[in-house]
């Protein structure tokens, strides 16, 4: 989605005029695209230092870093969020070290034979959620950008004849729609893993689901593997419907692919393929370019190992289903990019020439191939990694045809970064072109009724009738920017016609009541539009509709804060807001039957005023703090007077200088709701509550010191705990823990060696008595050393100390070996605990764990908070918002199921 900072540019101009634009040109029909403003971006010292270490990186280990290409040479804040985001989420889990194969599958067994509480989970956020809510048009909000209903992101989408299709979450598993779209069921929460790489419907009708999200690259631990429902039209998924062993857990599944029999895998361990009739046995490796990396070999240990052998897509010949294309690489580059194919002798060498479509290690990055019904067409994108290093406005190598239906090509270009964007894009500057993200946005899909009819996502969707001799941008990047954009309430989305999402990840075509239907899944959800759809003065389409209707809820939180409102006449009522992956901030107050959005951009971290819900303050990225004091309820006014803005900007300084995680840390004190403390390279401190007005009334209570960030804190009566690290990734990963006190005095540096009680493990949440400072609980992200080949990562997940952190003991007890994200000690004593499988409780007095409740799907819990109802509220990274009354819970000795 547009970024913050994008839209604050933008919006400082407070009349046509001012953003270069008169009333004529507003309202005369367009003679050409329209063309975006030009917004500066964040971080542009930090972008250029990042585009030089791709240079380098061609050839060098930073090409192996996903922070190393995080955002590089693209001039704008998106990639580098989107990047930069994803690599932090993942070394969370994976530092010191790699994580071996079975961690997860493991976790989950282990989870399945744990007692649990009694208590039901309620779904808080099972309602439509309007990223164009006209209550919320403040300086900082999405809304007007034309959006409309959203959810998180969609990766994978299958879709059949019959109206019924489905749609895969990055983290919240497998959707089933009777209807073209909307009315949404589960079907897949039963799985060990809920994260979508791909969804396909073979030529039987049965549903294929690989897990393991295929947009992060460097992650190991978000599959399972590969599912198979024979009836997907009223069945539900099992843990029974898994194809083959356990070969595929904790790999990332870019793409499936059917021909001769098997169901061929592009994963992050290389090809593999399977029967389609026999779906018992083990999956065969096919192809792997560096073997001695894979799990078990020589170097399996390596830090760049998760890079060395990444598949991205497969080619079959329609007419020869021997005859096999393999697009291999990581998007940084390596030398062992490339197109592979068998040669006579059955060994898999690199293809030398394909005619356009290039086939050098720093021309080959991600890959996505599509062919047409009939076998006459194959099309592809290519992301290159030469490209991306030196264009500064681009990624994208371009789209390529060959008509001779062969993978083998002949291949045509039909498409570049400055074709597109001649197309109607909305991304015309500098630094922020088509294909800036093709490492991220790729999805290719051809229409079954007409071969050269094609959808191509990036950033955008792009639609060709022709074959490529021309192109449309029908779901361009926003509305902001165009000359049509309005922030009139009452007109929505403004006087442009309703796009989709940005960020595009998947594409299926499919028909309800004879209708035919393409299908776009992006991060902001699934979108709908004819097959035959109709385009708008601007060359855009006209005729998208949501499908985010709010019973489908992949919604990827970060954290969550509740307040009462003071709208609700009961004094019961309570107004729950969240930070979300690229949907900006969530409120749903005490009566709304739609949610809304009043921040933009990313959602970070979050803090709500328990006694006034609309007292907020919430974290773009990198400690961009802002608050509101009335839930940012803005009717647009602020663009004719800059002073009846709703919400301020109050960030640290460590904003300014980067020295912040991607999400950082915020808390108040319990015992003083005005004494805020956040946390970047500086823990910083502030006692204005949420009458801050900027970001010069913090002061610095401790420096964590050079290259050394915060990932978590607490304060309790003036102390205050900070868990950091530095380097925070597997290349020589460290942490501590600095305690003091929110005046600046007291401070000093833990004793935390790396072999010790404590594992050297990323520091992921504390949980402060507030009866007794003293007395702390630590949560640790990652695994044991069971799983995690790197120094020091030890064991335990959570650690309990009753003298200030001179000595800590063991308390995870039964708990499974998985990641630990947020603990709690509730007013009764127990303790509430985040994993990435589950929530926990343990009641006061005793010392082993129970699964928390039921019916909350299996996905990360990123944070728990209470609400002033007395309620547990769960963040989980995937499916949404949840509620529990933790009070009076008893033991219940039923597993999982």
């Amino acid at each position: 989605m547009p970024t913050r900072q994008r839209r604050r540019l933008l919006l400082s101009a407070v009349t046509l005029t001012a953003i270069g634009l008169t009333t004529t040109q507003a309202l005369a029909a367009p003679t050409a695209p329209p063309t975006a403003q030009t917004w500066q971006v964040r971080h542009q010292a930090d972008v250029g230092k990042q585009h030089a270490q791709k240079v380098r990186g061609a050839t060098a280990s930073t090409a192996f870093s996903p922070k190393a290409d995080a955002g590089a040479g693209d001039g704008g804040d998106e990639a580098e969020n989107s990047a930069e985001g994803t690599a932090q989420y993942t070394e969370a889990r994976t530092a010191p070290g790699v994580v071996a194969p079975g961690a997860y599958g493991a976790a989950w067994a282990q989870l399945r034979s744990t007692p649990r509480t009694d208590g039901n989970w309620t779904h808080v956020t099972d309602k439509p959620y309007n990223s164009d809510d006209p209550r919320y048009r403040d300086v900082n909000s999405n809304s007007s950008g034309g959006a409309g209903l959203v959810t998180g992101r969609i990766t994978g989408i299958a879709a059949d004849n019959d109206g019924y299709v489905y749609a895969g979450g990055a983290n919240g598993g497998v959707f089933r729609s009777r209807t073209g779209g909307g009315h949404w069921e589960p079907i897949a929460d039963k799985l060990p893993s809920l994260s979508t790489g791909t969804l396909d419907l073979d030529e039987g009708g049965r549903l294929w689901y690989a897990t393991g999200e295929s947009n992060t690259g460097a992650t190991s631990y978000v599959g399972t593997g590969v599912y198979v429902l024979g009836d997907p039209k009223h069945g539900q998924f099992k843990p029974a419907d898994r194809v083959g062993g356990p070969e595929l857990e904790s790999t990332i599944i870019h793409a499936l692919r059917f021909g001769g029999g098997r169901a061929w895998a592009a994963t992050s361990r290389g090809v593999w393929s399977h029967s389609t009739t026999d779906l018992s046995g083990p999956w065969t490796l096919e192809f792997a370019p560096n073997p001695e990396y894979l799990p078990g070999g020589s170097k399996a240990a390596d830090p760049s190992a998760p890079y060395k052998n990444i598949a991205n897509d497969i080619a079959i010949d329609p007419k020869d289903p021997s005859k096999v294309i393999l697009a291999i690489g990581w998007r940084g580059g390596d030398s062992y990019n490339g197109f592979y194919g068998k040669a006579a002798e059955g060994s898999w060498q690199r293809v030398s020439s394909l005619g356009d479509l290039p086939t050098d290690a720093a021309n080959v990055g991600n890959v996505t191939f599509a062919r047409s019904a009939d076998g006459s067409r194959y099309y592809a994108i290519d992301q290159s990694p030469d490209v991306m290093a030196h264009n500064p406005d681009t990624g994208l190598k371009g789209v390529y045809v060959s008509k001779s239906g062969s993978p083998s090509g002949p291949w045509t270009l039909i498409a570049d970064k400055d074709k597109l964007k001649g197309s109607g894009s909305a991304l015309q500057d500098p630094g922020y072109q088509p294909g800036i993200q093709a490492w991220y946005n790729q999805s290719l899909q051809v229409d079954p009724a007409n071969p050269d009819h094609v959808y191509a996502g990036l950033e955008e969707v792009f639609e060709t009738t022709d074959g490529g001799a021309k192109w449309a941008t029908v779901g361009p990047y926003w509305n902001n920017g165009f000359p049509c954009w309005s922030i009139d309430p009452a007109k929505q989305t403004g006087d442009c016609s309703q796009t989709t999402h940005s960020d595009q990840h998947a594409v299926a075509f499919g028909a309800y009541q004879g209708k035919a239907n393409v299908y776009v899944g992006n991060d902001g959800g699934i979108y709908r539009r004819p097959s035959a759809g109709q385009l708008d003065a601007w060359g855009h389409g006209k005729d998208w509709t949501p499908l985010n209707d709010g019973t489908i809820d992949t919604l990827q939180y970060y954290s969550v804060g509740v307040g009462k409102d003071p709208a609700d006449r009961s004094g019961k009522g309570v107004i729950v807001s969240g930070g979300l992956q690229d949907n900006g901030e969530s409120i749903l107050r005490a009566h709304d039957k739609v949610m809304g959005s009043n921040f933009g951009g990313d959602g970070g971290d979050t803090l709500v005023n328990p006694a006034n819900g609309c007292d907020i303050a919430e974290e773009y990225v990198y400690l961009d703090l802002w608050v509101t004091q009335n839930c940012a309820t803005n009717d647009g006014s602020w663009t004719k007077d800059p002073s009846k803005a709703t919400s301020y900007e109050v960030a640290p300084p460590d904003k300014d200088t980067n020295a912040a995680r991607f999400i950082a840390p915020i808390t108040s004190d319990p015992k003083d709701a005005d004494t805020w403390v956040a946390g970047g390279q500086h823990v910083w401190v502030q006692h204005k509550g949420y009458a801050i007005r900027s970001g010069s009334e913090w002061t610095s209570a401790y420096d964590l010191g050079a290259g050394h960030v915060a990932t978590a804190v607490a304060t309790v009566n003036g102390t205050v705990y900070a868990g950091w690290c530095g380097p925070c990734n597997n290349q020589g990963f460290s942490r501590g823990i600095a305690v003091g006190r929110t005046d600046g005095t007291g401070w000093h540096q833990l004793n935390l060696p790396v072999e010790g009680t404590l594992p050297n493990r990323y520091i992921s949440s504390f949980a402060v008595d507030e009866k007794d400072a003293q007395h702390v609980f630590v949560a640790f992200n990652g695994f044991s050393r069971t799983w995690t080949e790197g120094p020091g990562a030890g064991i335990g997940h959570v650690f309990e100390t009753r003298d200030g952190g001179a000595t800590w003991a063991d308390v995870s007890a039964n708990l499974p070996d998985v990641p630990a994200t947020s603990v709690k000690i509730l007013p009764n004593g127990a303790l509430a605990l985040g994993t990435d499988l589950a929530a926990f409780y343990r009641a006061p007095g005793t010392t082993d764990w129970r699964v928390l409740g039921r019916n909350l799907p299996t996905t990360s819990v990123q944070q728990l908070k209470l609400g002033p109802d007395g309620r547990l509220y769960a963040a989980t990274f995937g499916r949404g918002i949840w509620s529990i009354d933790p009070r009076n819970l008893n033991e219940d000795n039923d597993n999982q199921d």
